[in-house]
């Protein structure tokens, strides 16, 4: 038998141990472990386990460019008062609003913001838009003269988990009932935090802020990245769109995946894959809206 000298023994471990660094990685960085957990649960889950019904949903305006943005839109979010949406861009920032078929209405400048990343309604007039790379979380008011807004002027809150670098808060979503404000970090970790007391729901009350993150639902999440999140009040699932996965998973009030949907060509009928989607939306009878950068927009209903 022959044997390796010593040398050739310490490059070929070296190699092995290397490549088992690699693999590991890998397994890490696209989270195989949790998808194949996913894939299990959902084998054996009941029939009606999700909520939404995924497969019913079909494309029905698919990349429809909004004329007038040529900057990064980023997140969305769907007024029921006004019955429109509204989406924020990070460079020139403005907080604009759209019609339900992706026409701008107006828009508003925003001064102080930094890097704004998501928006999210609240109740009549309020919304939150966060600022990624400061984590900060800031309370505006809304109304048909608002010309624009002034962080300076607005209710701020500063979380800094994890802070630094471009990996902060990229989505928002909003539990009336629970009064639960959904946060999502974008990676490294990925993660949803869960905020209480901000914006306070009433001035004339004394305000306790709580902070906290499910490490259940985090290590269940299989996605490589969070780009923007949206709450079901009819069934208390959160919906939580990956651009880097093409996915759309589905929470139930557990925090557990029960469902996803491919963001990829031929699913829900799409012709072509949904290059960066950065927003998604959920109006009052479960019509999707979805935002991709720099200036697409899609709508996809249940047939």
């Amino acid at each position: 038998m022959r044997h390796l000298s010593p040398i050739k023994t310490v490059l070929l471990t070296l190699f092995v141990v290397g490549a088992l660094a690699v693999s590991w990685g890998v397994v890490r960085e696209y989270r195989v472990i949790e998808r194949i957990w996913f894939s299990w649960h959902v084998f054996w889950q009941a029939s009606d386990a999700q909520a939404l019904g995924f497969d019913d949903y079909e494309v029905v305006v698919e990349a429809s460019v909004i004329d007038g943005l040529e900057d990064n839109v980023s997140a969305l979010s769907y007024d029921p008062d006004r019955k429109t949406l509204f989406t924020v861009t990070n460079k020139d920032p403005e907080l604009v609003e759209l019609s339900l078929e992706g026409r701008i209405l107006r828009r508003i400048p925003l001064t102080g913001f930094g890097d704004a990343e998501a928006v999210e309604y609240i109740s009549p007039g309020i919304y939150v838009i966060s600022d990624e790379h400061s984590q900060r979380l800031i309370k505006v008011q809304v109304n048909d003269d608002t010309l624009f807004l002034d962080a300076a002027d607005a209710e701020q809150l500063t979380l800094g988990i994890d802070a630094g670098g471009n990996n902060g808060f990229e989505g928002l979503a909003y539990d009336n009932r629970g009064r639960r404000l959904f946060v999502a970090k974008e990676r490294r970790p990925v993660q949803i935090l869960e905020v209480r007391g901000f914006p306070n729901p009433d001035d004339s009350t004394p305000n306790i802020l709580e902070v906290t993150s499910s490490q259940q639902r985090n290590a269940g999440l299989f996605v490589r990245d969070l780009s923007s999140l949206q709450f079901d009040e009819r069934s208390g699932h959160l919906l939580a769109l990956s651009d880097e996965s093409r996915q759309i998973l589905e929470l139930d009030t557990q925090g557990r995946p029960v469902g996803n949907v491919s963001l990829s060509k031929g699913s829900m009928g799409l012709s072509k894959s949904v290059p960066q989607a950065e927003g998604i939306a959920m109006g009052e009878d479960g019509t999707l809206y979805l935002v991709s950068e720099p200036n697409l927009f899609y709508v996809f209903r249940k047939q």
